[in-house]
């Protein structure tokens, strides 16, 4: 059956009207937009204990971080804000309140745009909570980007949002898809988009936060997201900060003799480069949303694998909705990053090269690439083998139509374009579906075809379909 949308206002009333429900509510830098939803909707003297508005940054700094310098519009900054303002409600209410009270504490902390419309728009939002009277609370934080130009629409989008926190986490919290679904309630991605959502508590403890993060994409609330190489869901903006990044589209599935080499060989030239610092980059398998619904579903048991599996290798994981390459990149683009790497395969970079994939671009294959070869990102083309013969296929013979001869000189001339010169040619004839294929099947030799500490992974968590 189909969710009733209901009205922030309605909402906001509705848990007004729970007399177990009370708390505060810390908004900073974009006005009291939550608040002002719960004073307006009525009955909000039985909910609100307390609102506060620490808008100067040196009384930010005085109540929530003991003057330590910090981003204000940051998650340790939220976090500092739901620890003071839960732990003041309760030394100052508790056993001053009926036993049937459930605490909670709401809190942003959010740059909205500025006069000069220059700026990056975006907020924390987190919302401390207790299910059950007298219980350890729950944690619900995520990160949001503000896409309208215009101050007072972004505060609108921001109110919304946080009364649909507020009222998905008292009723939803039971059904994970659902609670993110309702999250944009009145709202549209071209609004407002959520970058990253984490879960945490003892009601909650049955979440798995990757899940969520994936969910997000394919429910297209955002448009990728991240995770460390610990599993942990990060915030990208967060995450790629003043990084080099060298980023690696794949299914992964599983990651074999040539994708382990096309991370090493690419990263060896990386390494070369002026601006590489081994502390500063950061690289990145991507997978698309696409590639993990090639079966229809999302299997959340195959993504969970392939998660774990690259997070074994020590490497932090994407997955976007980008099937082209330069979306990609324009996504990389929107942060402040140093330097940008695309490690790509001969067989993918010919389809790159197919004039058909931009013809909804008003200019077509030279509007992509302008788009892909922004100016501080290269691509790394790793060789293929020709079908036919034992002949290489690489960036300087790779096979294309004649009008793009010269545009594609011009990238070679002034190095966008390198070559992995030293792959391992013994390699180049794996493919991992065909591997995949041969663990469905129960064929020892795909044991050949990965590294052997994957291959014991893949063995002892019998994933991929292997079977003893």
């Amino acid at each position: 059956m189909e969710r009733e949308i209901i009205a922030p206002n309605r909402k906001a009333l509705l848990i007004n009207l729970d007399d177990t429900t009370y708390g505060t509510f810390a908004e900073i830098g974009g006005g009291q937009e939550v608040a002002r939803t719960f004073f307006q909707a009525g009955g909000a003297s039985g909910t609100v204990a307390k609102t506060i508005s620490a808008y100067d940054k040196s009384f930010s700094d005085y109540f929530y971080n003991d003057n330590i310098p910090g981003r204000h519009v940051s998650e340790t900054r939220l976090i500092h804000m739901l620890d003071k303002e839960y732990s003041d409600l309760l030394n100052v209410l508790e056993n001053k309140r009926p036993s049937s009270t459930r605490y909670f504490v709401f809190a942003n902390t959010v740059a909205i745009i500025n006069f000069l419309k220059n700026n990056f728009s975006h907020g924390w939002l987190g919302f401390r909570f207790q299910l059950k009277p007298d219980s350890e609370p729950n944690d619900v934080i995520m990160h949001v980007t503000l896409h309208e130009t215009d101050p007072h629409l972004q505060q609108a989008s921001l109110g919304i949002i946080g009364v649909n926190l507020m009222f998905a986490c008292y009723n939803f919290h039971q059904t994970p898809n659902t609670f993110l679904r309702s999250l944009m309630d009145s709202l549209s991605p071209d609004r407002i988009e959520i970058t990253m959502i984490r879960m945490r508590g003892p009601d909650l403890e049955y979440v798995d936060n990757r899940l969520l993060g994936v969910q997000l994409v394919k429910n297209t609330m955002t448009q990728a997201i991240m995770f460390d190489r610990y599993g942990n869901v990060q915030q990208p903006s967060d995450m790629l900060y003043k990084k080099n990044v060298l980023a690696f589209r794949g299914s992964f599935k599983p990651m074999t003799y040539v994708g382990l080499d096309m991370l090493k060989t690419s990263y060896s030239i990386f390494k070369r480069d002026p601006d590489y610092d081994k502390y500063n980059t950061l690289s990145l398998c991507e997978m698309t949303i696409n590639n993990l619904l090639e079966e229809g579903e999302l299997d959340e048991h195959d993504f969970l694998d392939r998660v774990d599996l690259l997070n074994s290798m020590g490497q932090n994981v994407m997955v976007s909705n980008f099937r082209e390459y330069y979306r990609l990149v324009e996504y990389f683009s929107q942060f402040d990053i140093m330097n940008l790497r695309i490690v790509i395969g001969v067989p993918t970079f010919i389809r790159v090269l197919e004039e058909k994939w931009y013809r909804n671009l008003k200019g077509g294959i030279l509007e992509a690439f302008g788009k892909l070869f922004m100016h501080n990102m290269k691509l790394y083309v790793y060789p293929a083998l020709k079908e036919d013969s034992n002949e290489l296929i690489t960036s300087r013979n790779i096979p294309m139509a004649d009008n793009l001869r010269h545009l594609y000189e011009y990238l070679i001339q002034n190095r966008k374009i390198l070559e992995i010169t030293n792959a391992k040619k013994e390699w180049l004839s794996i493919y991992s579906h065909v591997v995949l294929d041969m663990i469905r099947k129960g064929d020892k030799n795909w044991e050949k075809m990965v590294p052997v500490f994957i291959a014991n992974y893949i063995k002892k968590r019998k994933i991929f379909g292997y079977k003893d």
